[in-house]
């Protein structure tokens, strides 16, 4: 007697890389060419190429969460390096640090929003799931 099981893996027609990938890059997750951004942080209703819907997108506190903590993590690690190193006048530890951490704090967070908003639609989370 023999037992055996065919298990059907779902097709992924969503992959998660490339999705976080276009993410990042500000792009839609599903074409890739259309901008998922209207501006600096606001997820625009559809993609203006494929006409993939965003609106639904539930990204809330989760990239200012994500951008504090890897600007606190690399601003302590910058700020601790330069004061051993140098020994540097508070003011200028200061000026440097705060620059670090406004440009990387402005840089981020429209990526990491791009990111996640691609992540639920990758997933099929909130409202992104579509026709399977």
């Amino acid at each position: 007697m023999t037992l055996s099981v065919t298990t059907t893996e779902p097709v992924d027609d969503r992959p998660l890389g490339p999705a976080l990938r276009r993410g990042w890059m500000r792009r839609c997750p599903h074409c890739g060419t259309g901008r998922i951004m209207q501006g600096y942080l606001k997820v625009a209703d559809t993609c203006p190429d494929c006409g993939e819907d965003f609106h639904h997108h539930r990204a809330d506190d989760g990239p200012a969460y994500l951008t504090i903590l890897v600007v606190g993590k690399v601003i302590m690690a910058l700020y601790l390096a330069v004061f051993l190193a140098f020994r540097p006048e508070p003011w200028v530890m200061i000026a440097l640090c705060w620059g670090v951490a406004l440009a990387m704090a402005l840089f981020l967070l429209p990526r990491f929003k791009g990111a996640l908003v691609a992540l639920q639609w990758s997933r099929r989370m909130h409202g992104f799931g579509g026709d399977m």
